[in-house]
């Protein structure tokens, strides 16, 4: 959901301008998600897909699960630092940009990489067995459900498994979510203010909070 509230859009493509390149079939997806038109701004920017690439490789990892693909650049990022013969599950309630996503990871090699689950994320995660042991495991969907797909996830999660969550700082409103008038927007800043709450009070945990696009929680599980 865009930029993090204090870097300024100056700034902030200076920051994308300061990392690696990012790999064409990248670039071009990121550019495809732009004719979503304000849908766009759910896309992960590019230096938080840098990010999401970098940490999968520090990991060695070879399970992602991917909650919320939209048009698939999370899971392009994720599938890219895979180790060799791993995988990435990302899952969504529509498969309206599914046709745009997979053009992209055929491109950068990775279709096989990717899988695809078209259904309810808990409903999904709920088909995994909890004995998953995942490496790594990413939260860009519906803020109202965060708590339980972080339950949900934990449990799938091996030890030393690392857990992320998008958007938790949610344009600040995060801080006091009676600011936030539209009732959709108040009652998802009060979800993940309880949220960002529990997960710093949870001794299952390690976690941390970057201001990184709309704020990332990194949670490693113990």
């Amino acid at each position: 959901m865009g930029r993090q509230l204090f870097v300024t859009p100056a700034m902030g493509d200076y920051l994308d301008g300061s990392g690696s390149p990012l790999d064409p079939a990248l670039a071009g997806l990121i550019e495809d998600t732009g004719a979503a038109g304000e849908l766009s701004a759910m896309m992960v920017p590019p230096e938080q897909a840098r990010l999401l690439t970098m940490l999968t490789r520090l990991m060695s990892a070879s399970l992602v699960l991917d909650i919320g693909t939209f048009t698939g650049v999370s899971a392009l990022a994720f599938a890219t630092g895979l180790a060799p013969g791993g995988r990435v599950i990302t899952c969504d309630v529509t498969d309206q940009w599914l046709a745009v996503a997979e053009k992209r990871w055929e491109q950068a090699g990775v279709a096989d990489r990717i899988e695809f689950r078209l259904g309810a994320a808990a409903r999904t995660l709920r088909s995994l067995p909890p004995e998953t042991g995942a490496d790594l495991a990413f939260i860009d969907a519906d803020k109202l459900n965060y708590a339980t797909y972080y339950e949900l996830l934990l449990e799938r999660l091996r030890p030393g498994g690392v857990l992320l969550a998008d958007n938790v700082l949610l344009d600040g409103y995060v801080l006091d979510p009676e600011l936030a008038k539209e009732r959709l927007l108040h009652r998802s800043a009060k979800a993940l203010h309880d949220f960002n709450a529990a997960l710093a009070a949870d001794d299952r945990v390690e976690v941390t909070v970057l201001p990184v696009a709309d704020g990332l929680t990194i949670a490693r599980k113990k």
